[in-house]
């Protein structure tokens, strides 16, 4: 099983941490919730749990924390949001775009490279 990830706020070292993973064999894709707990006795144990969330449930939770804007920002870049019109007379649609970008992730080892 291949699991590709992608830090979604990696300047946070001590805290909570949201990832981006992609499921090669089942075709998901979602968030990785990292969560540490720490045991309010003396000497307490921190435990971290891990829990998944699908994007848009991620997306639509309250606040906005780094990780949402790191999430929303990969997004547009995937869906090419920009305001520039496209520069050259090959005008691919977005969607088909997005297609091609996920065939070539989903063909690649968790290095980026093709096998």
């Amino acid at each position: 099983m291949t699991f590709l990830k992608r830090e979604l706020c990696p300047e946070v070292i001590y805290a909570d941490r949201c990832t981006l993973v992609f499921d090669t064999d089942s075709k998901r894709l979602y968030v990785e919730l990292e969560v540490a707990h720490l045991d309010a006795t003396v000497g307490g144990t921190v435990d971290d749990q891990i829990a998944t969330m699908d994007i848009a449930d991620y997306l639509k939770q309250g606040g906005q924390t780094a990780g949402h804007r790191e999430l929303w920002r990969l997004l547009g870049t995937l869906f090419n949001e920009n305001k520039d019109p496209p520069e050259s007379a090959d005008e691919t649609s977005s969607a088909a775009t997005t297609y091609n970008k996920f065939r070539i992730w989903e063909n690649c080892d968790g290095n980026g490279l093709m096998f």
